[in-house]
């Protein structure tokens, strides 16, 4: 069964980072930040925060994305703002600055390493002290049980419910996933503020494509649909996924800049 496209999936978070990324330039009073993409692959996300004006170190284990990364970097004209360095968020210092950047990206990566509050950890650890911005995107508990449960899946639907990483069974290709209070526990804890939450795909991977490829205007509307239930804590808890957006405390932030 066809879906709607990959842009509208992806809607929610880039409207909720975009609005994140100018704020952050206007506290730091500069039209040019250091943006660190832990995990950002072949540049869903990179490419157009470059896009944006922005310097972006992306870091990825895999070769194959990192190369297709530089590829569509330099067919966006934003070469020079992007760069890959292969490593992962575990040693995210080997290959990245500490402290060093005014917004991370942690999109696609809880789930998959061994310890999340570690990665996490490295992720805020490489913000500014004097202020930064932490964006966190991780797969959903709620919205696996819901598509495991209506494509009949129903056994693994309550497996996934009610095992302790959110997995439907032994061939589930995703590791790890987390509830709304989950993820925002594991953020607060490491002493950031979470400004926002918000369900992800809520409705986008449940929809058949053919409905939104042949009603007229559906996809704008699937869109908006998204958009209006993505805050809402009811919808969130059968999202997909779950984005999280933090900030170093005002309070740490001054002490600081002291």
């Amino acid at each position: 069964m066809s879906r709607p496209s990959a842009t509208l999936r992806t809607a929610v978070v880039w409207d909720v980072l975009r609005g994140a990324l100018d704020q952050r330039a206007k506290l730091a009073d500069r039209a040019e930040l250091e943006v660190l993409d832990t995990g950002g692959g072949t540049g869903n996300f990179a490419v157009p925060v470059a896009r944006l004006g922005h310097r972006v170190t992306v870091v990825d284990p895999s070769p194959d994305a990192l190369f297709a990364l530089e590829r569509r970097a330099a067919e966006a004209g934003v070469a020079e703002r992007v760069t890959g360095v292969q490593g992962d968020v575990r040693g995210l210092f080997d290959v990245a600055e500490r402290g060093g950047y005014d917004v991370v990206l942690c999109h696609g990566v809880l789930e998959y390493v061994d310890d999340p509050a570690e990665g996490l950890g490295n992720a805020v650890a490489a913000l500014r002290e004097g202020g930064g911005t932490l964006s966190v995107l991780a797969s959903g508990l709620g919205g696996a049980v819901l598509a495991r449960a209506l494509a009949g899946h129903f056994t693994e639907a309550r497996h996934a419910l009610t095992s302790p990483g959110g997995r439907w069974g032994e061939s589930d290709p995703m590791p790890r996933r987390f509830t709304p209070e989950q993820l925002t526990a594991l953020v607060t804890s490491t002493g950031l503020e979470v400004i926002s939450v918000h369900g992800v795909r809520i409705f986008a991977d449940l929809v058949p494509g053919a409905l939104v490829d042949t009603e007229p205007d559906a996809l704008e509307a699937l869109a908006r649909l998204e958009a209006a239930a993505a805050e809402l804590p009811d919808f969130q808890s059968v999202a997909s996924q779950l984005h999280v957006l933090a900030e170093v405390p005002p309070r740490a932030a001054r002490a600081a800049g002291r």
